[in-house]
């Protein structure tokens, strides 16, 4: 393995005679960054209640009922591609439920408050309010895409250790997209069933539910790989710079779409010769960064095997979705761990702390151990220690 000039060393791993390791690994997140997450997550979650409660005023709680139903349907469709996306190295789910409800609670929230204050301040003095196509082209995606953007920002911000580059940022990006897709759904099929009855949220719903599902996803999209490559070049106010250069391709493709309606009067070809090329681009990129991910995580176990902390064998069962199905799928032809424990639960919990080691690892490469990552080593060695034991005994 070709060791970077000039890079750190691996820890050297213990001798088989030598004391196993004394401390209780943490594996957790500091306690500020708990506290940080509890708050947001709960901040989410009531802004969300007060925007179910704007709709229920409006389309009463039956109209409500049947179009969070049918915004159920986009929503599953996001989430389960975030899923497949995020399946090396899941996020903590904490942080995606603060994504999630940053999304539906908080941005709609900012979006409706921005446009309230700019109705009145029109009225105010006395010129007219904002125009319908100024507004979806100019208002809307500055105001949405900020205020998305920004908690994926948050979430660089409070949790970094767990942003490791331009796929995690997509991936509280997409998880952002789809919460704020799912209160606006709701907003969309609630007017549709109001005004045009069941016809209406058909239609509504076919256009917004089933042929652009993955609109607000590819739009925050760009803020959120910008924040990835801020994860690994520079600190809190240089993000801030990352997300501001993030934030013009989001709102310019947001403007885009939305000026569509307005422009074309066959929407059905300007999503076949616009939004399908730029869905099939992103779903390119998907794989190339996921392909990426398995060749950092094959190199850098590469250098911790050289110092005897894995097998060549381990290296390959780690790196690889096929070494990691045959993993699994001896975990669960063994007996329990003696004493109690599943050796399928130890099997996961191996697999994730070596590649968060191997994200570890390269963190300190580039230079950003500033943000954690030489505590973490230690850290994450000892629970690979123990994870092994629990397979092995």
């Amino acid at each position: 393995m070709t060791m970077t000039p000039g890079a750190p060393a691996p820890a050297a791993s213990p001798t088989p005679v030598a004391p196993l390791w004394q401390q209780s690994p943490h594996r957790g997140a500091g306690t500020g960054t708990v506290v940080a997450t509890a708050i947001g997550i709960a901040l989410g979650a009531l802004l969300l209640l007060v925007v179910i409660g704007y709709f229920i005023l409006g389309f009463g709680v039956g109209g409500v009922l049947i179009a969070a139903v049918a915004a159920m349907v986009p929503l599953l469709i996001v989430l389960l591609t975030i899923r497949w996306i995020d399946r090396w190295e899941p996020e903590p789910r904490a942080a995606l439920w603060f994504a999630f409800l940053w999304g539906a609670g908080v941005s709609v929230v900012v979006a409706l408050l921005v446009d309230f204050s700019v109705t009145i301040a029109a009225q105010v003095a006395g010129r007219p309010a904002v125009g319908e196509m100024a507004g979806a082209v100019i208002q809307a995606p500055l105001v949405e895409e900020g205020a998305k953007g920004f908690g994926v920002l948050l979430i660089l911000w409070v949790a970094r250790r767990y942003f490791d580059g331009p796929l995690d940022g997509l991936v509280y990006a997409a998880t952002v997209a789809g919460g704020f897709a799912f209160s606006e759904n709701i907003l969309y099929f609630g007017q549709a069933l109001l005004e045009g009855g069941t016809s209406g949220l058909a239609v509504t719903f076919v256009v917004r539910g089933l042929f652009s599902p993955f609109a607000h996803v590819m739009f925050t999209s760009c803020t959120g790989l910008a924040l990835g490559i801020a994860s690994r070049r520079t600190g809190a106010l240089g993000a801030f710079g990352f997300y501001l250069l993030g934030l013009i391709p989001a709102a310019l493709l947001h403007a885009l779409w939305n000026g569509a309606f307005f422009l074309f009067s066959d929407i059905l070809s300007y999503y076949a010769l616009v939004q399908v090329p730029l869905f099939l681009g992103a779903v390119a990129l998907v794989i190339a960064l996921r392909v990426h991910e398995r060749r950092l995580t094959r190199e850098r176990l590469g250098e911790y095997a050289s110092v005897g902390w894995f097998t060549p064998g381990e290296v390959d069962l780690l790196s690889t979705w096929n070494g990691r199905r045959h993993a699994l799928s001896w975990a669960r032809s063994q007996p329990p761990v003696p004493g109690g424990g599943s050796r399928v639960q130890a099997m996961k919990r191996f697999v994730r702390d070596s590649t968060r080691l191997a994200h570890t690892r390269q963190r300190l490469l580039v230079g950003r151990s500033a943000i954690g990552a030489a505590p973490d080593e230690q850290t994450l060695l000892a629970s690979i220690s123990e994870d092994r034991r629990a397979l092995l005994a």
